[in-house]
């Protein structure tokens, strides 16, 4: 990972809507990021657990950073849509870890090569301390290659 990123990556964590609700990210390595969110009383809901809001915030942007990075500049990626189920109330801190394994990297270029877009699906689940599913999320990405081989 080149310095600018690691930079970038970083600065992420005063993004507004990130430090609003408490979100924290680490980058593990150029393709996990942990993220965790402390409950505050900025993240807590009317019942006293994460605000669901909150919970899909701190999901939101990984996937599609990880892969613009691993994919580079002959790639566009954005995120296209999500949904995300609640499975328990969060009483606590909760943690997500992104990652996109090198063969996942490859079938993308690939495929992306050979239809033009594809829009690959990932999955997360947000863990409670206790190790308990507190949510689960699915994100849709939108992945083409700028240029034509």
């Amino acid at each position: 990972m080149n310095l600018r990123q690691r930079w970038m990556e970083r600065l992420i964590n005063f993004y507004p809507p990130l430090v609003g609700a408490g979100i924290r990210s680490h980058t593990i390595d150029d393709r996990t990021v942990e993220v965790e969110m402390n409950l505050t009383s900025f993240n807590r809901n009317l019942v006293g657990v994460h605000f669901g809001g909150s919970l899909y915030a701190m999901c939101d942007p990984w996937f599609m950073l990880i892969l613009m990075r691993l994919l580079g500049s002959d790639y566009i990626v954005w995120d296209k849509a999500a949904s995300i189920q609640f499975k328990k109330p969060g009483r606590s801190r909760v943690r997500a870890r992104f990652n996109i394994p090198v063969e996942r990297v490859e079938e993308i270029r690939r495929d992306a090569d050979a239809q033009g877009k594809i829009e690959p699906v990932f999955f997360v689940d947000v863990i409670g301390e206790e190790g308990e599913v507190v949510a689960s999320v699915e994100k849709l990405l939108y992945v083409r290659r700028k240029k034509p081989i």
